[in-house]
């Protein structure tokens, strides 16, 4: 009995120090990057990043990360990509998933496979080959090209609408056809409706890849005019040095719009992925 409850004892404490632990690393970089951005350049060169800044009222470094990153053009141009992709991908997404789950035909099986075969390959290792298809297509430094690179076949959200669909009743279907709907009108009338739930996890987890997306935009996107907030914060660094009150700034900048659209549908969100983690 007391061996059992001195093990439970520790398994407590070891509990509770690594969620502090855990806890620690996730907001100490968020709280270097806010003192920092409200320090002035000589204030950051001679002080430490776990260091107070004398005054939160400085905002200096906010007008000049907005001005000289262009950063409100840098907001449209990511915003006009996050409504294009997002309605494709999730359209595109759903429609592929409707057809694999409730029609058979010859290669479905094969197709999915290739699906999950796909969701493997780093997509890193891809973009040699994609890139010589965009350049022969005359689609660099052009947002729609960018757009077309970025609404490809999302293989995570297609597995969750394929969840989805497992719960829908196969007798929707067969009453809307026996009423004389058409495949088209029971995917948009009856069950895309119904998919609500997978429809927001999805826009999360996609819009959030999306934005936060730098690889392919600093490669497709060359041109300044044509940057994405998550590139803007490129403009602080050189190769003699980064300038990092103006980066942390620019990164609460970037953050804002985010952590706004989590807060306000964070009960869709956790409702979306609890419903897609449970089949009945």
């Amino acid at each position: 009995m007391v061996a059992n409850k001195i093990k439970s004892i520790i398994f407590e404490i070891f509990k509770y120090v690594s969620l502090i632990l855990a806890a620690l690393v996730a907001l100490v970089p968020i709280l270097v990057c806010i003192f920092t951005a409200f320090k002035t350049n000589e204030e950051y060169a001679s002080s430490t990043v776990l260091q107070l800044p004398k005054t939160f009222a400085y905002i200096e470094n906010f007008k000049i990360a907005i001005e000289k990153a262009n950063m409100l053009r840098c907001f449209a141009n990511t915003f006009i990509v996050l409504i294009v992709v997002l309605f494709a991908s999730v359209l595109i997404s759903a429609m592929t998933a409707y057809v694999l789950n409730r029609f058979t035909f010859p290669g479905r099986g094969l197709i999915e496979n290739l699906f999950l075969f796909a969701s493997l390959l780093p997509g890193i290792a891809m973009q040699v080959t994609i890139y010589q298809i965009m350049y022969k297509l005359g689609l660099i430094n052009h947002l729609y090209g960018y757009m077309i690179v970025l609404m490809g076949t999302d293989i995570i959200s297609i597995y969750i609408f394929l969840q989805f669909f497992e719960n829908l009743s196969v007798s929707l279907d067969e009453s809307a056809i026996m009423d004389g709907c058409t495949y088209f009108g029971i995917f948009f009338k009856i069950l895309f409706p119904l998919l609500k739930p997978a429809i927001m996890t999805s826009l999360v987890l996609k819009g959030v890849s999306v934005y936060n997306e730098y690889y392919s935009s600093s490669l497709y996107l060359q041109n300044a005019e044509l940057k994405t907030i998550s590139t803007a914060l490129y403009t602080f660094t050189g190769p003699y040095g980064n300038q990092y009150n103006y980066i942390c700034a620019g990164v609460l900048i970037t953050i804002a719009p985010i952590l706004i659209f989590f807060l306000i549908f964070q009960k869709q969100v956790y409702s979306g992925m609890a419903a897609g983690a449970v089949k009945g």
